[in-house]
C-alpha cells in the first residue's frame, strides 16, 4: 500500500462510514471476497443491495460485525455451539446462522428467524465496521460485491466492473482468502455446515468436539448453495485430469485456436497443456487455488473465451471449498438451453 494512500485512508473510511450511516451502498473489502455493504437495520438500505445485485428478496444476507459485542444487535441468543465458535475463529472466514432478535435486520435475514453473523479479519473491513459503529450503525448486510449468481470479485477493479463508477468502493487491495466463508447453522443440535469455505471442517469439529450434521430440507436459507453459482459469463466444464490430459495434450484444432478472440477455449489445470491453449496455471496449493478462482474465472471472461475447461481438483477436505465453488460454476453451463 502506498504512503499516499496511507495518507488518505482515515479520510476515505469516515466518508465510507458517513455513507453507510445515511443508509447508501458501500463495497468493501474482507479476507474472502468483497461486499456489498448497507447498514443491516435499515430495511430500506438494505433493499439497496437487492436491487444494485439483483438479488431476490428472499435469498438472506450475511450481517458482518465489528466485534461479538455487536452480534448481540442482531442475534436473540448464542448458542453455545455459536460462542465456541466465535471464541475460536472470529474474526474470520466464518459465518455462524443464529436465532434473530424479533424486529431486527428482517430484510437482511429474508424474513427468517435466524441471521447469518460475521465478524471479519480483514483490518480495513474492521476498521470501517468500527467507524460506523460509532455512528450508530451495529452491522452490514454486505454479500459479494457482484450481480447475483456471477463471479465473486477478490479485487477493486472486479467490483469496479460490475457496477461502474459511482459505487463507493473502499480498496483494500486483492483478497487474502478468495473464496467466501464457511456457513454453520448453530440454531440445530448438532450444528450444520450449510456451505464450505477455507476454514477447515475437521477445525470447527474439533472445537464443537464432534461431526457436523449434513444439510437437509430443514436447513434455512443461506446464501451461496444455489446449485448454479459464482458462473462466469463463459460455459464452465469440469473434466477429471486424465480426460483433461487427453483434450490439451495436443494442438487446438481450429475452432478452439485463437481461444479469447472468438470465443474459444480456455483452460485452468494445474497440468500444463500443449502449446496454442489459452491457457491459466492453477496453483496446486487448495489455499492459493481459492485465491486466484475467482480471478481466474474473471480473466477467462475478458479474455472473451467462450468455454472454459476446469481441471478437477484433488480429493480430500483442503479442497472442498475450492470444489464447491467449481462444481457451482459448472452447474450454470448444465442448466443452460441443449446443455
Amino acid at each position: 500500500m502506498s504512503e499516499r494512500h496511507r495518507v488518505g485512508e482515515a479520510e476515505e473510511l469516515a466518508e465510507a462510514a458517513d455513507a453507510l450511516a445515511r443508509g447508501e451502498l458501500v463495497a468493501m473489502p474482507t479476507e474472502t471476497v468483497y461486499g456489498l455493504a448497507a447498514r443491516a437495520d435499515d430495511d430500506t438500505a438494505v433493499a439497496r443491495i437487492f436491487a444494485a445485485k439483483g438479488r431476490p428478496s428472499d435469498h438472506p444476507l450475511i450481517v458482518h460485525v465489528p466485534d461479538p459485542q455487536h452480534a448481540e444487535a442482531f442475534a436473540a441468543r448464542l448458542p453455545d455451539a455459536a460462542r465456541r465458535l466465535v471464541a475460536a475463529f472470529w474474526p474470520g472466514p466464518l459465518t455462524l446462522i443464529v436465532p434473530r432478535r424479533p424486529g431486527v435486520a428482517a430484510a437482511a435475514a429474508a424474513g427468517q428467524a435466524s441471521i447469518g453473523l460475521r465478524m471479519p479479519s480483514h483490518p480495513l473491513a474492521l476498521a470501517l465496521l468500527r467507524a460506523a459503529a460509532a455512528r450508530g450503525v451495529p452491522g452490514v448486510a454486505a454479500p459479494s460485491a457482484n450481480r447475483f449468481g456471477r463471479v465473486s470479485p477478490t479485487r477493486a477493479e472486479h467490483v469496479r466492473a460490475e457496477f461502474g463508477p459511482a459505487l463507493r468502493i473502499v480498496d483494500g487491495g486483492p483478497c487474502e482468502v478468495g473464496i467466501e466463508s464457511a456457513i454453520v447453522d448453530c440454531t440445530r443440535d448438532p450444528p450444520t455446515l450449510l456451505r464450505p469455505g477455507q476454514l477447515a471442517q475437521a477445525r470447527i469439529e474439533a472445537v464443537l468436539g464432534g461431526p457436523l450434521a449434513e444439510r437437509d430440507a430443514r436447513s434455512p436459507r443461506a446464501p451461496g448453495t444455489l446449485a448454479s453459482h459464482y458462473a462466469p459469463r463463459a460455459a464452465v466444464r469440469v473434466w477429471s485430469t486424465d480426460d483433461l490430459a487427453r483434450r490439451v495434450g495436443r494442438p487446438p484444432e481450429a475452432a478452439a485456436r485463437g481461444a479469447g478472440g472468438g470465443g474459444g477455449i480456455g483452460v485452468y489445470s494445474r497440468l500444463v497443456p500443449a502449446a496454442g491453449w489459452l491457457h491459466r496455471p492453477m496453483p496446486d496449493d487448495a489455499d492459493a487455488a481459492a485465491k486466484d478462482l475467482f480471478a481466474a474465472l474473471r480473466w477467462f471472461d475478458d479474455a472473451r473465451a467462450g468455454t472454459i475447461w476446469l481441471e478437477a481438483v484433488p480429493p480430500g477436505p483442503a479442497w472442498d471449498g475450492v470444489r464447491d465453488r467449481i462444481q457451482r460454476a459448472a452447474a450454470a453451463a448444465d442448466e443452460s438451453p441443449g446443455a
